[in-house]
């Protein structure tokens, strides 16, 4: 075929086919020709079929003033030809396309970018890379949450990218993370010259329960508030206020972590050296009560010096109360120095030593024997609690309740609240315990008539029968409080006489006395032993029986004399 033969169609359809060998696609960058300039558009030739049209703004300065025709530009390919034939460029496209490539690359270096803060969005803000725009959170603006971003807005500066999606066309970047780097090595820089026992000067930067944030011209120090004062500070607000400039030395600097740690009163004369001298054990001070625990409370004696008051030392008689009971907080005192500690810096005070022992007061006051009367606070398996003057209690034990009954029957006859009387037995003032006894009041019966003679071994006395029953018979010993029991082998010499059943409750009968133990409390009385001691008197004043008067007759002339007598 000729080149004259070549038809309009043949043309085109050559000229389709050079397009399609230059391999452009829609969505790529090209570079193009500006081959005019109308009004405010610029026409390009990218090398398609048709050129485009793209508007000057899209190129920067003024307008784009500045572009001419002849210059190469790069610009994104958004359709090779629409409804008007025209090409549809891009060079705004073309410009975040090319961000994303370089972004890409510093991404993966980990390098920082530059941007510009430029609108606000839900959870956050939107950032202009040079072109491509990126998501920075809230959370992701500073190192501490600020309420105004206005400062920040459409100001260049530096940001990290934390991840990125071509895909997706999403970005994620952060200022905090430059900000922290930045923070870390100027950190880093002013911990080098700072040293251990170094004296600076800082400003409150914040204040918690624990204590106090002192910024030292770039990094925060913590200001312990054991550290502030010698003294107790229960909340730092007692001492500082935020903005307050503070001398402060630095105790201990952590190289690793940065973590610098302050004091205040290290910069203040320690008032626990010398403190055995000021505070000698067994002297009484005065002082203020600051705080009261469960196990006591502690009253400062000077400004930076603080006690205890142990729970077992508050109170001599109220052994399960509760401190705050007994004192209440900034409550003067007056207490006595039990023991000082200067390595852990610890006193020991009392207050009950300001007060006289109860037990020495008690004991000087009701000497052993004295007769007391109180009331009866408790009643336990083993006697009786009497509360007594001075509010100590007393104790009686079972076996100090009666002379003759057992002590667990005798119990049964008190209740809490009677008021009793009793014997002072014993006063032991180190164990804190006082000995009562209640029997004692009313004497030893048994003791007395041992004492005075009127009974004894073989003595003859008159019992009233208290109660009967198969083994013999209870009686008890005319005009005394002595009992004793009769067993039915002594009720008499004739088996016949040894019945208890002849004997009633009331009966008066005679008896011997066959036994007498002051010492075990025990009288025993027969009723035979009387019987056969009368028979050989009888035999011994009258004669044997052989005289020819029978033992009925010796007996009988006994009997008569003896009621003569």
């Amino acid at each position: 075929m000729s080149n004259a033969a070549v038809s309009r169609d043949d043309f085109a359809a050559l000229l389709e086919a050079s397009f399609h060998d230059q391999d452009i696609a829609e969505g790529s960058v090209v570079r193009g020709t500006v081959v005019a300039i109308e009004k405010d558009m610029a026409v390009i030739d990218a090398g398609l079929k048709v050129e485009g049209r793209v508007a000057l703004k899209e190129f920067g300065g003024k307008s784009g003033t500045e572009l001419k025709v002849g210059d190469t530009v790069e610009v994104y390919v958004e359709r090779i030809e629409n409804a008007l034939g025209e090409a549809v460029l891009s060079r705004d496209k073309a410009r975040r396309e090319e961000s994303w490539v370089k972004l890409e690359v510093k991404f993966n270096a980990g390098e920082k970018v530059e941007g510009q803060i430029f609108n606000q969005v839900k959870g956050g803000f939107t950032v202009d890379l040079d072109g491509a725009v990126a998501f920075l959170p809230r959370s992701q603006v500073d190192i501490r949450p600020i309420r105004d971003v206005g400062p920040l807005m459409n100001t260049p500066q530096p940001f990290q990218i934390l991840k990125m999606d071509k895909r997706r066309g999403n970005i994620v970047v952060s200022r905090r993370t430059v900000l922290e780097e930045s923070r870390a090595e100027q950190r880093s820089e002013i911990v080098q010259n700072l040293e251990e026992g170094q004296v600076v000067e800082g400003v409150v930067k914040n204040i918690t329960d624990y204590g106090a944030f002192v910024d030292l011209g770039g990094i925060d120090g913590l200001l312990h508030v054991t550290d502030m004062a010698w003294r107790r500070v229960n909340h730092p607000t007692e001492i500082l206020q935020i903005g307050q400039t503070v001398k402060v030395q630095i105790i201990r600097i952590n190289q690793e972590t940065h973590r610098i740690s302050l004091g205040m009163k290290q910069l203040e004369a320690d008032p626990w050296e010398g403190i055995g001298v000021k505070y000698p054990m067994g002297v009484k001070v005065s002082g203020r009560v600051t705080n009261i625990t469960d196990y006591g409370a502690f009253v400062e004696l000077e400004p930076g010096i603080e006690g205890l008051i142990h729970v077992s030392e508050m109170s001599w008689t109220k052994k399960n109360v509760h401190p705050g009971k007994i004192l209440s907080t900034s409550q003067e005192v007056e207490v006595v120095v039990l023991e000082v500690d200067p390595v852990k810096r610890r006193i020991s005070l009392g207050l009950k030593q300001t007060l006289q022992n109860p037990w020495e007061a008690f004991r000087d006051q009701f000497p052993v024997g004295t007769i007391v009367e109180g009331e009866v606070k408790n009643k336990t398996e083993f006697g009786l609690f009497i509360g007594l003057d001075g509010d100590v209690d007393g104790m009686v034990h079972l076996s100090d309740l009666d002379w003759n009954r057992p002590g667990e029957q005798v119990i049964d006859e008190y209740n809490k609240g009677d008021m009793v009387k009793a014997q002072v037995l014993d006063v032991d003032v180190e164990k804190e315990r006082i000995s009562l006894g209640i029997k004692q009041v009313g004497g030893d019966t048994f003791t007395a008539v041992a004492e005075s003679g009127d009974m004894r071994r073989g003595s003859v006395v008159t019992c009233e029968v208290t109660a009967v029953n198969e083994g013999g018979i209870e009686v008890q010993i005319a005009d005394t409080d002595l009992t004793s029991f009769i067993r039915r082998s002594d009720l008499g010499r004739d088996r016949d006489d040894q019945r208890p059943e002849k004997f009633s409750v009331g009966q008066k009968v005679d008896a011997r006395i066959t036994q007498f133990d002051k010492k075990a409390r025990r009288i025993a009385v027969s009723i035979k032993a009387m019987q056969i001691a009368e028979e050989k008197e009888a035999v011994a004043q009258y004669g044997s029986t052989d005289s020819g008067s029978s033992l009925g007759d010796i007996l009988a002339a006994a009997m008569k004399n003896r009621e003569e007598q």
